[in-house]
């Protein structure tokens, strides 16, 4: 399939808005249009870290953004086309110590799909919350929890 995963770079952030509110709009379908801009990535990811996975042609096919010093992954987006087709885990493999380093995130308790992907990625639960009134877990994944 020829997956590269690198830092994003200045020139990745049209593609990655577009990613983010295409997929948002597709998962998400309770929030309406106007609730969702091309510039909420910029204002979501200030100060974290973004990887990309980009295709053989170029094309920016998902991403990863992580808050660092929390090792926690705020976004993890892949373009419809490719999911189950090894990008997620990739993004994920790329993070700082993967193999060394406990990362936590959280997942709409609605969302099956993506609970599945990380489940199957050797997240577990460990917590569990609710914004705005929609529920979701703590995941966990790391040397001390991994399967």
């Amino acid at each position: 399939m020829g997956i590269l995963v690198r830092p994003a770079a200045a020139q990745d952030w049209p593609a990655m808005r577009r990613l983010f509110l295409a997929s948002r709009r597709h998962t998400f379908p309770w929030l309406t249009v106007e609730e969702l801009k091309l510039t909420d990535l910029d204002e979501q990811t200030v100060g974290e870290m973004i990887w990309v996975a980009q295709d053989a042609g170029g094309e920016v096919v998902g991403f990863i953004s992580l808050l660092e010093e929390d090792h926690f992954i705020h976004h993890l987006y892949i373009a419809t086309a490719y999911h189950q087709r090894g990008v997620g885990k990739s993004l994920l493999q790329s993070l700082p110590r993967w193999n060394t380093q406990p990362y936590q995130l959280k997942c709409l308790k609605c969302n099956d799909n993506a609970l599945a992907f990380y489940v199957a990625c050797g997240f577990s639960r460990v917590g569990e919350g609710e914004n705005e009134g929609r529920a979701w877990w703590l995941l966990a994944c790391g040397p001390d929890i991994r399967r």
